[in-house]
């Protein structure tokens, strides 16, 4: 995997319990570069070579590719029979032998020596010992290029389909958690200051909107990985009567992808998974954010429940929301390790070329362990916490947060124009002097008189009313708004949103599932030819 020479390495399968003493597949001795002679490959591979390259690429095929290499061998087989590439009597033969070397051997318990390059001509090695000549058949109009990608394709899919499920399942949670708190006040913050109060529905649907859009991104890139590789050999195809249509179904992918030669050089189907995996959780990470500040004992607008906290080890009194850090820096190196599989590509030649195979495809699987516990931690975090009424209202008199609402009312009841009002509005919050804006009716009546050399027609109550958070809040019911006929509709929305995302989730797992019972039947029937 990601080193396509033919080269000679071994495998020692003497703990496998199976075939010690199979003979080996030895290749001649080639000739490299010319004028400069015969190199002896019996001297390769090179000891450090083999530990720092050949061996962990093994031990990564071993853990992540063996399956998808499987059930590639299987489909060409099936593909090449079907167009009489390989008469059936010997594809019956190849079946049989891919069988019970499949059913034989102990993956696991293989350990990588170099007496072949890697785990496929290992495979390639047993079918030989049980064939002879005929073994060597299967590779017929493929090459190791188009399998590799095809091989990343199918693990990144199913890794890729899993966060998607991860994504929708913590934004349908949301929106619940988001109905259920879509009357509850909170302080919203802009610049890190108190700015105008909303509900805190209404913050986790911005919060759904921004993972919905994160959730079409990443459906779409992972539809990028949606069209097969496998047919384009090593870089034009072949002159065999290869149907790469039928050996795409049988892998689960929507169709080829058609050109032959952007199958082995186009990672656009990497970058652009790992770009769409970054946004969600750099996304993520300001929410995350947000919840470290609201959960501050200044702040103290989100509660967070003993079961999510831990204790400090010499301060009683610390009630410490660690698990808000723990997203946060997982969010991060997630994001880290996506940007990592991305700038790997830069400024590499647009060829197959190993900069974007086993080595760096496996150190991308990381962020889909990190970003999987951010997705899962936030799925349990957030519905468990609440808002801290008391100190929303604290918060909502002290910095006087509903003056908005207030210049509003002076436009509609008073005839003044918006910049009137936001002037007399502005000369009420800098004499307050701590007094909560809803007993400030004197102080408002007074900047009235002094800047319209009249009365206000508003008395204390409509006062009240207008300065009021619930008032705020209600007054707000344009599209988008927090008042709940216009947050009830967007919720309502989001969730038809997220329907849709697994609905393309169900129809992909589906053609990947009924494509395995396709491909394992037409084997089947092969070997009992």
């Amino acid at each position: 995997m990601g080193t396509h020479h033919d080269r000679r390495c071994n495998f020692d399968h003497s703990n496998a319990g199976r075939l010690p003493d199979l003979p080996t597949l030895h290749h001649p001795r080639r000739r490299h570069g010319g004028a400069k002679g015969m190199i002896d490959n019996s001297t390769f591979p090179d000891p450090t070579y083999k530990t720092t390259v050949l061996a962990p690429l093994f031990e990564g095929v071993k853990t992540h590719y063996a399956g998808h290499m499987a059930a590639i061998n299987r489909a060409h087989l099936v593909m090449l029979v079907e167009t009489g590439i390989l008469p059936r009597a010997d594809g019956a033969k190849i079946a049989q032998a891919l069988h019970a070397i499949d059913t034989e051997t102990d993956i696991s318990a293989l350990s990588y020596t170099g007496e072949h390059e890697d785990y496929f001509f290992y495979v390639e090695a047993e079918l030989r010992t049980r064939l002879g000549d005929l073994g060597g058949a299967l590779h017929t109009a493929r090459s190791r290029n188009d399998m590799d990608h095809t091989l990343f394709k199918m693990a990144l899919r199913t890794r890729a389909g899993t966060m998607l499920t991860q994504i929708t399942t913590l934004t349908t949670a949301l929106i619940e958690k988001a109905r259920a708190e879509s009357a509850t006040l909170i302080v919203a913050y802009t610049h890190g200051q108190p700015a105008q109060p909303t509900t805190f529905g209404h913050y986790l649907a911005a919060m759904i909107e921004v993972l919905n859009r994160d959730a079409t991104r990443l459906s779409a890139a992972i539809d990028n990985l949606g069209h097969c590789p496998m047919g384009a050999a090593a870089i034009t195809t072949s002159g065999f009567p290869i149907d790469r249509t039928r050996i795409a179904d049988l892998l689960g992918f929507d169709g080829p992808l058609v050109n032959s030669y952007g199958c082995i050089a186009s990672v656009d189907y990497v970058t652009g998974l790992y770009s769409a995996i970054k946004l969600v959780f750099l996304h993520l990470g300001r929410v995350v954010q947000d919840l470290a500040f609201w959960s501050s004992f200044e702040v103290g607008q989100l509660y967070v429940p003993n079961a999510l906290v831990q204790i400090s080890s010499i301060m009683p009194q610390k009630r410490n929301p660690v698990p808000i850090e723990h997203m946060r820096h997982l969010a991060s190196v997630t994001c880290g390790r996506c940007d990592m599989v991305v700038n790997t590509m830069h400024n590499t030649p647009f060829t197959d070329m190993n900069d974007s195979e086993g080595e760096v495809q496996q150190a991308g699987y990381a962020a889909f362990d990190s970003g999987g516990r951010v997705l899962d931690l936030l799925r349990a975090f957030l519905p468990a916490c609440s808002i801290n009424a008391a100190n929303v209202r604290r918060n909502t008199d002290a910095a006087s947060i509903t003056i908005t609402e207030l210049a509003d009312s002076l436009v509609r009841d008073e005839g003044l124009t918006f910049r009137q009002a936001h002037e007399i509005a502005a000369r009420i919050a800098q004499s307050l002097n701590g007094t909560p804006l809803s007993d400030g009716f004197d102080t408002f009546r007074a900047a009235f008189q002094t800047a319209t050399g009249r009365a206000p027609a508003m008395d204390e109550s409509a006062f009240r009313t207008a300065t009021s958070p619930e008032t705020f809040v209600a007054r707000r019911d344009r599209i988008g708004g927090p008042a709940p006929a216009a947050l009830a509709k967007a919720l309502t929305d989001s969730a038809h949103d997220v329907h849709t995302v697994c609905t393309l989730c169900a129809t992909r797992i589906l053609r990947i599932s009924d494509a395995e019972k396709t491909r394992d039947t037409a084997f089947a029937q092969l070997q009992e030819t």
